[in-house]
């Protein structure tokens, strides 16, 4: 919660809100709030008042208004790598018949801003809008990998380290290791540490001056490819990525976008 006054307190409920990525009756946001009905009730009125939420008086749910479409949209033009990238993505979709992502740091979570699906689509977590973490994600290790050690460690110390599957590096001690033999290697590997029998290779967008704006991966499943094979990929990855990194340095992102990459 971010505590931080009356507009922090409503913004609360709009998180509430979005967190069920569906309609949501006041009883329900009630039972889970920290706020009593009446004051509850009174920034719901507000929000919706002002087109951040709208209101179905016949279902009686509360859901994320057109304005909030409206600012996300002119977020996701100003400071999201997704305009900059989308003919290369949508290039190198094309060639290698697998699912891509791109992502970059939200603060020290991995947010995906862009996905083109496989030719033979396979269900995963990632979604573009998602927030995801970046201790078990090919996308963000190569970002973490790739940080100063000054923003690294603070980043490092918000990481849950919950156990997706047997895989997971679960401490800071592992998972710095494995940053070490990623920044020697250039790339990053998802080898099933987030979903059982997903992969990836990812490799990470910097600027000429190292500065850490993304990740770009190709990702599979288990029963139709191999790291081996995706590792295949890297050649092409890193040009793609070179790509993207130069036509975003002509691009003027705003100083928040940098402050959420960490760097």
């Amino acid at each position: 919660m971010s505590g931080d006054g009356t507009v922090g307190k409503a913004l609360d409920v709009l998180d509430q809100v979005a967190a069920y990525g569906r309609p949501v009756r006041f009883a329900t946001l009630l039972a889970e709030s920290r706020f009593p009905k009446a004051t509850l009730y009174r920034f719901l009125q507000t929000l919706t008042s002002q087109g951040m939420l709208e209101y179905d008086s016949h279902n009686q749910t509360y859901a994320l208004g057109v304005r909030l479409v409206r600012l996300a949209h002119a977020a996701w033009t100003q400071s999201s790598l997704a305009p900059i990238a989308r003919p290369l993505l949508d290039q190198l979709s094309a060639e290698v018949g697998q699912t891509v992502h791109l992502a970059q740091m939200d603060h020290a979570q991995v947010l995906y801003v862009d996905k083109r699906n496989a030719a033979q689509p396979v269900e995963m977590y990632s979604d573009a809008g998602k927030v995801g973490p970046a201790y078990c994600t090919g996308v963000g290790k190569a970002m973490l990998a790739f940080l100063p050690e000054a923003d690294l460690e603070p980043v490092l110390r918000q990481q849950s380290f919950h156990r997706f599957t047997d895989r997971t590096l679960t401490s800071s001690e592992t998972l710095c290791a494995e940053l070490r033999r990623i920044r020697a290697r250039g790339y990053a590997f998802d080898d099933e540490e987030h979903e059982p029998g997903i992969i990836c290779i990812a490799y990470p967008i910097l600027t000429d001056q190292g500065r850490v704006l993304g990740a770009l991966s190709v990702t599979g499943s288990t029963r139709t490819t191999s790291l081996n094979r995706l590792e295949a990929l890297a050649p092409r990855l890193a040009t793609v990525a070179r790509s993207i990194a130069r036509d975003a340095q002509a691009w003027r992102f705003p100083d928040s976008f940098l402050q959420n990459t960490g760097t």
